[in-house]
């Protein structure tokens, strides 16, 4: 009994640490107005910035996504809160836009890194027996991290003093704490290799794994590209067309999106894998309807449904398409299988990001966003309409 309390206690010091990495990544998205007033630059620069973290996480992902099973959990978690340091203190250094370059990279790496160390390493914490549980707490995380960072961010920028400061030092000083946490707990991988055994893991598709891997990359990129243009460009929307001036608001806003996607990976352990599937692919075709409606109305009520409905869309389809093709993939193929659904997850994220950078200036920011929302809804009507005539049948859960 008394063994399994301190297995939770490390499992839940483990989550907090992930939370602590992925919060540093979603940080500065409230703060891009604020940067643009300081620096004069374009919504197409400010999507450029937020994209240059995918590439890092992108890299991280192709050279030595699996670097925690060689080198260790430890040491792959203090290299990505190394990371995390170096990208906040680039932002408490920022003069220009070059900093600013150099912080989302160096984010990017950081995410890199935790993305999968961090969830090998909650699951490797928790006490015998407790694997669904620990998954639970790796998702919520996560996205917990993910959501925490915009609303740390923009309650800070609106109620404390140096709000292009004050974020990151707090970051740092959390950073390093979690350091100190990690050299505190245990080392879960037994056998241990050099650094230089990490190997490159190139994107590998097995034919088992095609049918299901092409409706489920598609639900997948639809929803991070539904996150990359949500965090990037919303708080400039909110602020030139909703009149939205509270940081505070904005990062709550953004929050609720990432709050809603761990909801919805909640749900499908009780919905199930090939119900998630076709059930998150219309959550998300309505969130991204309600966005669309958003753009064209200015309402922020509708902004504010299309983060909810938008991130639930998100966790249901992403968790479950992780399933579906974690469970179709051979055995000896399953890490290179889900680094390919991640590659094209945080393709997601960074492609259709620029894009509506690009369309911005032509267009307009709403018009750029409704191109954006009308290309997205055809390839989540296409996953879905997929799905539904061939139903997902892995077996996984």
């Amino acid at each position: 009994m008394a063994g399994d309390r301190q297995g939770w206690l490390r499992c839940l010091l483990g989550g907090a640490v992930f939370v602590v990495g992925m919060a540093g990544t979603t940080l500065p998205t409230p703060l891009y107005p604020l940067y643009q007033a300081e620096f004069g630059f374009s919504e197409l620069i400010v999507t450029v910035v937020y994209a240059v973290y995918a590439f890092g996480v992108i890299g991280v992902l192709l050279l030595a996504g699996d670097a925690s099973d060689t080198v260790g959990r430890r040491p792959a978690l203090l290299w990505g809160l190394g990371f995390a340091v170096a990208s906040a203190v680039c932002f408490l250094c920022a003069d220009g836009l070059g900093w600013l370059y150099a912080g989302r990279l160096l984010s990017g790496l950081s995410a890199g890194l935790f993305t999968g160390a961090a969830t090998a390493y909650v699951m490797d914490l928790a006490p015998p027996g407790g694997a669904s549980r620990a998954t639970l707490v790796a998702t919520a995380a996560n996205m917990g991290g993910l959501g925490c960072g915009p609303l740390l961010a923009g309650l800070l920028a609106e109620y404390a003093p140096e709000p292009l400061l004050l974020p990151f030092a707090v970051h740092l000083a959390l950073a390093l704490l979690s350091a100190v946490v990690v050299l505190r707990l245990p080392e879960t991988v037994r056998e241990r290799r050099p650094l230089s055994a990490v190997r490159p893991r190139w994107p590998a598709l097995p034919a088992p794994v095609r049918p299901v891997f092409v409706p489920a990359a598609l639900a997948s990129f639809v929803g991070f590209a539904l996150f990359g243009v949500f965090t990037s460009v919303s708080p400039a929307f909110l602020a030139r067309f909703l009149h939205v001036d509270n940081h505070a608001v904005t990062g709550l806003v953004v929050a609720l999106a990432f709050f809603s996607s761990t909801a919805g990976q909640f749900a499908v352990g009780r919905v199930g894998v090939p119900r998630s599937l076709p059930l998150g692919c219309a959550v998300l075709f309505a969130g991204l309807a309600l966005l669309a409606g958003a753009l064209a109305t200015d309402l922020l009520a509708l902004v504010v449904l299309a983060a909810v409905v938008g991130g639930t869309g998100q966790g249901l389809t992403f968790r479950a398409a992780l399933s579906a093709v974690a469970g179709a993939a051979p055995e000896d193929r399953r890490a290179a299988v889900i680094s390919t659904l991640f590659l094209v997850a945080y393709t997601g994220i960074s492609l259709p990001v620029i894009g509506v950078g690009l369309l911005t200036g032509p267009l307009g920011l709403e018009r750029a966003g409704l191109v954006f929302t009308g290309c997205m809804l055809l390839l989540v009507a296409c996953a879905g309409a997929y799905l539904l005539r061939r139903p997902v049948r892995t077996g996984a859960r």
